[in-house]
């Protein structure tokens, strides 16, 4: 599905793009709150450390000239990061409260995508062309980011299904948008971005899932044992889609 151009530099949407999505969504929520919670640094210091984070490697990202898959999921990786102290300090220290924040961050996502649609013509990722297409893709991936993370806050913890349900209600409905991806005629571009906001709650709820006490619902693996075991799988495939892209590369070249 990539179009080569010299400005796309997003990578191909492949099952093995929402493995890691998803890897890297549920690792964002318990480093997030590794630092946040676990260490003790709070929301607001935890946000200002992610997002200039992001920021940084925002702009090594836009900086390239080709997709870097190393690069580019570590962007995906520090806005999910970002997402989840964003999205916390947002509900619990401005008690703002899951509902009403998912509300607001809502609210900025299609604001976002109604701009991005209007200056662009079009919401999809395989004809990023230009750098004002590049530059609104990355900040509504962060703003879904931290939608998904207040999303799944609400699911697990004030909708009353628990982290199983979360898991379970989100991942329904993601299998869904599968199939209607395969078996129905609606836009590829608008079903795409509605699994990409989804797998956000669902790497919430799953981090969740893995971190909190068995009195909570939880696994109770703890934030730094997960946070371990996530990156691992992540730099995997990291190193997997690198190796795949630079034989891409070498046969191009001959």
């Amino acid at each position: 599905m990539q179009v080569s151009s010299p400005m796309n530099k997003i990578a191909q949407i492949t099952l093995v793009f929402w493995i890691m999505k998803i890897s890297a969504t549920t690792l964002g929520e318990t480093a997030g709150d590794l630092l946040a919670q676990t260490l003790g640094v709070g929301y607001a210091v935890s946000t200002l450390i992610f997002f200039s984070i992001f920021l940084i490697t925002l702009v090594a990202q836009l900086s390239s000239k080709r997709y870097i898959p190393a690069l580019y999921w570590t962007v995906i990786l520090s806005t999910s990061v970002a997402g989840t102290t964003m999205s916390d300090f947002m509900d619990r220290t401005l008690a703002l409260g899951y509902a009403k924040g998912s509300m607001i961050l809502i609210t900025i996502l299609l604001s976002i995508f109604a701009y991005w649609y209007f200056s662009e013509r079009s919401l999809n990722i395989n004809y990023i062309r230009n750098r004002k297409a590049e530059v609104l893709y990355w900040i509504a991936i962060l703003f879904s980011n931290t939608l998904g993370t207040a999303l799944g806050d609400f699911l697990s913890d004030t909708s009353g299904l628990g982290y199983i349900g979360g898991a379970i209600l989100i991942g329904s409905l993601l299998a869904f948008i599968a199939i209607c991806t395969f078996y129905t005629k609606i836009s590829r571009v608008f079903l795409f971005w509605v699994a990409f906001v989804l797998t956000r709650p669902f790497g919430a709820t799953f981090g969740d899932l893995l971190t909190k006490p068995h009195g909570k619902g939880g696994l109770d693996l703890g934030t730094t044992g997960s946070s371990l075991v996530l990156a691992s799988i992540l730099i995997a495939f990291m190193i997997y889609t690198t190796f795949k892209q630079n034989n891409v590369s070498s046969e191009q070249a001959l």
